[in-house]
């Protein structure tokens, strides 16, 4: 199994190079989607951010207010932390069984935004990540999420610097072009981690 540590910050792309490496064969298994799983209605990780920041943050149905949560923690570096105490080791678990579950030979690759910041890529065979100047990502944010650029700009403050993230690079998908040229970067690294996993 090579496992592939996959980062970027917020409207880098990541999540589109996580999309055309899982349809080239690529086992993926995206944090973010896993973290709204375990604050759904119902959870256990519900309950704990409820009992933390207060039945304010759940909408009329009782599902998570994620705007209104992110609005509260993207501000307050104090909840932003209390917020990832309570959802990474539940995150953590989920991502356990998932690997367990992937073939012996898989490329696996983990769709993990916060990678820089919690210091994970000691973790991965290989770092890949997806950059993309601040200038684009805030006008990608506002043109796709319509979200107010100072927003963008919070959720960007928050995450890791482009230069930490480069710092733990094994691999650079530089994604400032066309869909087109990413798609060709894809189509390369897809490619070295076969070839890796061959010789591994």
């Amino acid at each position: 199994m090579t496992k592939v540590g996959l980062t970027g910050g917020i409207g880098s792309g990541k999540s589109e190079v996580a999309r055309r490496l899982g349809e080239r064969g690529a086992v993926i298994i995206d944090a973010d989607k896993i973290a709204r799983e375990v604050v759904e209605p119902g959870t256990e990780g519900l309950a704990r951010v409820v009992a933390a920041f207060g039945e304010e943050i759940l909408r009329e149905d009782g599902s998570l207010n994620r705007e209104k949560l992110g609005a509260i923690v993207f501000a307050d570096s104090e909840k932003l932390a209390t917020l990832n105490g309570i959802v990474h080791p539940l995150v953590g678990e989920r991502v356990a069984v998932l690997q367990g579950q992937a073939a012996e030979g898989a490329v696996v690759v983990y769709d993990v935004p916060l990678l820089v910041e919690n210091k994970l890529a000691p973790l991965y065979d290989v770092v890949i990540v997806v950059d993309a100047s601040d200038e684009t990502r805030i006008a990608r944010l506002r043109e796709y999420r319509q979200m107010p650029e100072a927003d963008a700009k919070a959720r960007i403050a928050a995450q890791a610097s482009r230069e930490e993230r480069l710092a733990v690079a094994d691999v650079v998908i530089s994604n400032e072009g066309t869909i087109e040229e990413l798609e060709a970067q894809v189509a390369r690294v897809w490619e070295q981690l076969v070839a890796r996993k061959s010789t591994t």
